[in-house]
């Protein structure tokens, strides 16, 4: 399996709600180191997995509609605990609608599966992986 890692960085605030959250259910700041990693079995006719460029660019399109957002005011998220681990899956999902509409070329549609992991400091990430 072949696979290239993508890396940008997006900065939110959000609140939880239940006890196992303790203190983290009052408004907070969170800062994401994230990764996007797309696979595939065998590399195109270009002898390459994805366009990196296209797959930076499609990373940044979809974590700006987060970037420097209080989670707790979006719509989309009213009820949900925005945890890393749902986040992670978030992204993944928004990165696969692209791939599928052909935004990060037609090469990548011989993509098998991606991965996106949430650095939320240098000793704690979450991950999520899914088939394209």
């Amino acid at each position: 399996m072949f696979g290239i890692t993508v890396r940008d960085h997006m900065m939110i605030a959000h609140s939880f709600q239940g006890e196992v959250f303790g203190p983290a259910q009052q408004l907070h700041g969170a800062t994401f180191l994230v990764d996007a990693t797309f696979r595939r079995n065998a590399l195109d006719k270009d002898n390459i997995v994805v366009d990196i460029g296209l797959a930076s660019t499609e990373l940044r399109s979809v974590i700006e509609d987060l970037n420097y957002r209080n989670l707790d005011d979006q719509q989309e998220f009213q009820g949900v605990n925005t945890s890393t681990e749902f986040l992670a899956a978030l992204i993944a999902d928004r990165l696969v609608d692209r791939i599928h509409r052909g935004a990060l070329g037609e090469s990548a549609f011989g993509l098998t599966q991606i991965a996106v992991t949430l650095h939320e400091s240098h000793i704690a990430w979450a991950s999520f992986e899914r088939s394209v």
